[in-house]
């Protein structure tokens, strides 16, 4: 009997262990294509700055599918054979210790941009919840999915899960303002529940449930200058959170705090929630 109490302990303590936030480090150097402007190739640096940061430390899951295609034509058959590859880290960012660092120049005409980040991420141990979330432009269905906007195109969100839980969703402008999207201005417990496996169809009022219309916010895409980079912030988890504290500057815009107390609320509710997914949508909107 001692020995299997022992057994179970350890074993009930392994995850725990495994899940321990670390301090890592890394950098990576990106050679743009000729379309992409600097501010996108700073992102796409430092997203890979900091996946290769988690993969120095965690490692990396490695697929391989193979499918084999045999088709009939003109009475001859012809198979070809599709091998398709790639990579999963293991682990995931929680947020910088310092500021990340960039350095610009030029090669040939080509922007190469290099990002080094330091900062916390944790080994995921534990296959994580896949919830279906898309950004969708001037339409509600999700064949309407886009990252391209104009000034003046509608912004909508489709989101299902297939475990009930708790939805926030944030939109980080050019200037560094975060704006709360979802829970909706109107309501006041800070929190947006979901049930699993139903579509949820955010900011139209039309579709929305008929008890719901009345605090549903709906967006139009607007920018001072073109192009201009946003991204969409989806945080999913199975256990309850509250929103960041914020506040309301213009009735014409949703509630905002800065991206500095973002990140800080970001980080503290992934520290403390292992199950909290996030997902980011990086949108263009143009004149």
């Amino acid at each position: 009997m001692r020995k299997t109490i022992i057994i179970i302990l350890t074993f009930l303590s392994l995850p725990v262990i495994a899940q321990k936030v670390k301090t890592v480090e890394g950098e990576y150097t990106y050679h743009a294509p000729e379309n992409v402007t600097v501010e996108q190739a700073r992102r796409t640096a430092l997203d890979r700055a900091r996946i290769q940061a988690i993969a120095d430390e965690f490692g990396t899951i490695v697929q391989q599918q193979n499918t084999t295609r045999i088709q009939n034509e003109g009475g001859e058959s012809k198979t070809d054979f599709f091998s398709i590859g790639g990579s999963d880290v293991k682990g995931e960012w929680i947020e910088d210790i310092d500021k990340p660092e960039y350095a610009i120049s030029y090669d040939q005409n080509m922007l190469v941009v290099t990002c080094r980040v330091k900062g916390k991420a944790r080994e995921i141990v534990t296959a994580q919840i896949d919830f279906l979330a898309r950004v969708l432009r001037n339409g509600t269905d999700d064949k309407f999915e886009d990252d391209d906007f104009k000034n003046g195109d509608d912004l909508y969100l489709s989101f299902r899960s297939p475990v009930n839980g708790y939805l926030a969703v944030y939109l980080i402008d050019a200037d560094d303002n975060a704006y709360c999207l979802l829970p909706y201005r109107s309501q006041t417990d800070g929190i947006y529940p979901i049930e699993a496996n139903r579509r949820y169809l955010f900011f139209h009022i039309k579709e929305a449930p008929q008890q719901e219309r009345a605090f549903v916010d709906e967006y139009v895409m607007t920018c001072e200058r073109s192009p201009e980079h946003n991204q969409i912030y989806v945080v999913f988890s199975p256990n309850q959170f509250v929103k960041a504290a914020d506040n309301t500057s213009d009735d014409r815009l949703p509630r905002e705090l800065s991206y500095e107390d973002f990140q800080k609320w970001l980080a503290k509710c992934r520290k403390h929630d292992k199950d909290m997914n996030l997902r980011r949508f990086p949108i263009t909107i143009k004149k």
